[in-house]
């Protein structure tokens, strides 16, 4: 069984308070209009209506814990302007667009903006304080976190994605709220905004520069043809090992010779869950055929604590100057936490490019991929 998957593009108004225009469809890749677009597979209910006001502010009491700040409330916030950011700290869409929210924190902190990072999660395993407590260290977050793990935030203000912002006004009446990356600048043109209308004085209206590095620079729009994918059965596409998918037990798969544009395999003894794909034993291996400047997998080791060596290739060769952040230029890497590793980013010009990882040991996850 295969979920379709959704794109949501909004188109943001310079004015506040002017309307979002959303469509949905069924897509093969992703490229920018005046927003760019973000994949939004983990849907609750029907899109958030335009009205919403404090009490959904007031949900911020049933956050599981907080970090980086004692728990806010609806009564303390009132007064300031509050950005609120859902989040979850393997998403590659939320994760380009960090520089920017991390950026507006320290530039108006001082003038009355409050921004509140509520981390509602994608993954089971997300869901562990101490996993999001080791990524806001990681990203340099020091604004305020809500741990958010059974979505009770997400719910009351009716949130379908990631990313996702919703910007209130000093009054607790939300005035806006945006989609997926891109239009900084119009953002924080309604920061200000909301800022001058609360009262602040000598607002800083040249807008923010950002050098976003690593995982959080922009996308290669241009270049993507690639979208993300799950490996577990119950969300994937293109899977092409012959006999197709073995669920919930040991099997063993084999890769086809060549595989065409966004087809993926697996090869080895691997047990197929819902959500994942579980190593049985050592040198297993994933095999996709993509076309992006960057790939990013979500994986980590079953047993906490533990780590295991892998080996990327792409083209059957060693990426070289094409390798990510998380290898080396001969491909080889070390899996220490369930995370997103970025594992290539290759130079121009960008083609159809196939890429494999062997496991080096077993008691691996595999869990998704994505691109940039």
């Amino acid at each position: 069984m295969q979920t379709r998957k959704l794109l949501v593009t909004a188109v943001l108004g310079i004015a506040i308070g002017a309307p979002v225009v959303g469509f949905v469809g069924d897509m093969n890749m992703v490229q920018p209009t005046i927003s760019t677009p973000v994949q939004a597979p983990f849907l609750h209910g029907p899109l958030a209506a335009h009205g919403i006001a404090e009490s959904q502010l007031g949900s911020l009491q049933y956050a599981n814990t907080w970090l980086n700040s004692p728990p806010l409330t609806a009564s303390a916030l009132r007064g300031k302007v509050v950005l609120v950011d859902f989040w979850t700290y393997t998403c590659i869409n939320w994760r380009r667009t960090l520089p920017y929210v991390r950026a507006w924190a320290e530039k108006y902190q001082q003038q009355g903006l409050v921004v509140i990072g509520v981390h509602s999660p994608e993954f089971e395993f997300e869901k562990k304080v101490d996993s999001v407590r080791s990524a806001v260290t990681d990203m340099r977050i020091h604004y305020p976190v809500a741990i958010d793990s059974e979505h009770v935030i997400w719910r009351a203000f009716r949130n379908q994605y990631w990313p996702a912002l919703y910007f209130i006004d000093s009054r607790g009446q939300l005035r806006h709220h945006h989609f997926g990356e891109g239009s900084y600048d119009q953002l924080e043109m309604i920061i200000q905004q909301l800022l001058a209308e609360a009262g602040a004085h000598d607002i800083d209206r040249e807008p923010i520069s950002v050098n976003a590095q690593g995982a959080e620079a922009p996308a290669d729009w241009a270049n993507l043809k690639s979208a993300e994918n799950y490996v577990g059965y119950g969300r994937t596409q293109n899977f092409a090992s012959p006999g197709g998918t073995v669920w919930d037990k040991s099997h063993i798969y084999e890769a086809p010779t060549r595989l065409r544009l966004n087809e993926w395999a697996l090869a080895g003894d691997w047990a197929l869950r819902n959500d994942a794909a579980l190593l049985n034993k050592p040198n297993g291996s994933i095999a996709y055929r993509f076309h992006a400047r960057d790939l990013h997998l979500v994986m980590g080791p079953t047993v906490p604590g533990t780590s295991v060596r892998f080996r990327v290739r792409i083209d059957g060769a060693p990426p070289g100057a094409a390798h990510g952040i998380d290898i080396d230029e001969q491909g080889y890497g070390t899996i220490t936490e369930k995370r997103l590793y970025q594992l290539i980013r290759q130079p121009k010009p960008i083609i159809d490019r196939q890429f494999e990882i062997e496991y080096l040991g077993s008691e691996v996850e595999a869990v998704a991929f994505t691109f940039g």
